[in-house]
């Protein structure tokens, strides 16, 4: 049955529920800075005694409800003793399927969040294909791509035009291959070509050394040694990558150099 009831006659049963401390005062934050009753689920409860109901599921939803000042909540009354209400609360709450990163993207896309709207212009750019749904690395094509955390957080740390140029290193290259667009490598590139972007021509001199960089090499031979390396695999990648390109680009604007003072 579904009825709205007041916050004041809803208790939580502490012999199975924990109290909202730590990262649950955070998800209840959270709910509340962003509350809208569209996304609101009815709470589950079930009547006890004192004309009191027991929320089996709902506590954080209910207390954030509270802090934006409503006095009632939608919920759904179910007849349950105390040891039912337990095993309805470990079967709503232990019984939860993982939503994707992908997924996530795509949902937020229909939302129209900013930061979904920009991922996919990037990726336009890039000529990437932003995966909505996990496929396995030997299935993919090339340009396809799971990692949308990783673009997320390349965006923020890196910005936009150097998380472009990044990915174009290898969807504009011999490196365009299945499964190369992984989280670590858009990291290790992202890293490595940001410390080049001051130099005049920067996008275009970093894509012409990149078609001279066998990145498939390079991250075999840095597994091969990686037990040997102090450092990550994503920070001893972004090294190996930037000492090619600083390589690639010294040697490219030595041979400039010397064709216009032959020139002269």
């Amino acid at each position: 049955m579904l009825q709205w009831l007041r916050i004041d006659d809803l208790v939580v049963d502490t012999s199975y529920q924990r109290p909202i401390v730590g990262r649950g005062r955070i998800n209840v934050s959270r709910i509340a800075r962003d509350f809208n009753w569209t996304f609101f689920a009815p709470v589950v409860v079930s009547p006890v005694e004192g004309g009191k109901f027991a929320i089996i599921d709902g506590q954080h939803r209910t207390t954030a409800a509270a802090v934006c000042g409503f006095d009632s909540v939608p919920c759904q009354v179910v007849i349950a003793a105390q040891g039912e209400q337990a095993a309805a609360f470990k079967a709503i709450n232990g019984v939860i399927t993982p939503i994707t990163p992908m997924a996530l993207y795509a949902a937020a896309l229909i939302a129209r969040e900013d930061w979904a709207i920009e991922i996919t212009g990037i990726c336009d750019e890039a000529d990437v294909s932003l995966l909505r749904y996990p496929i396995a690395t030997d299935r993919q094509v090339p340009g396809q791509t799971m990692a949308v955390g990783a673009l997320r957080a390349c965006l923020r740390r890196y910005r936009h035009r150097n998380l472009v140029i990044a990915l174009r290193c290898i969807t504009q290259t011999d490196n365009n291959k299945p499964g190369m667009l992984s989280a670590r490598l858009i990291k290790a590139l992202c890293e490595s070509v940001s410390s080049f972007s001051d130099l005049p021509g920067y996008e275009e001199r970093v894509l012409e050394a990149a078609k001279d960089i066998d990145i498939e090499h390079l991250l075999s031979d840095i597994s091969s040694r990686l037990s040997y390396d102090e450092k990550g695999p994503t920070s001893s990648l972004a090294e190996e990558l930037r000492k090619n390109f600083a390589r690639l680009l010294s040697h490219a604007n030595s041979d400039q150099h010397l064709h216009v003072t032959q020139r002269k």
